[in-house]
């Protein structure tokens, strides 16, 4: 029983949603927000103001994992530009709540659903659109 999202299930299914977000997080760098919020509304049922703050904190936990995994195996992790996002990642989530509060559950679906469609169209038109250069390296002699 999840009293705050007032769900009487199974702990499987949140456990198996859990971690396939988790693998896609990982493997594509995605944020686990953007599959875990529909994943919650849709297929756990949960209400879509209790759905923000339970993908935020969860987020939490997975990005920090991930990061980690990154940095040590693969030395991939940009911290200036990790800083300057994060600094600009607080400051938006402070104009975001702010917002959100403000929003009914319906109007936060639709914002979400059209950040999804835009996102999903952007990627198919790159899949498509050849490139202006396909190869490119630039040396700076200066």
């Amino acid at each position: 029983r999840f009293r705050t999202s007032g769900l009487y299930i199974s702990a499987l299914p949140p456990l198996l949603v859990g971690g396939a977000v988790g693998i896609l997080s990982a493997i594509m760098g995605v944020g686990g927000g953007f599959i875990m919020v529909p994943a919650m509304i849709y297929i756990l049922g949960m209400p879509t103001k209790v759905v923000i703050g339970t993908s935020l904190f969860q987020i939490i936990f997975v990005t920090a994992f991930t990061t980690l995994m990154h940095a040590i195996s693969s030395h991939s992790v940009d911290m200036v530009l990790a800083l300057l996002l994060i600094f600009g990642g607080v400051l938006g989530a402070q104009v975001g709540a702010r917002i959100g509060v403000r929003l009914k559950a319906e109007q936060l679906r639709i914002l979400l659903a059209v950040l999804v469609l835009a996102v999903s169209v952007k990627i198919g038109l790159e899949l498509v659109i050849r490139p202006g250069e396909l190869y490119g390296i630039s040396v700076n002699l200066d």
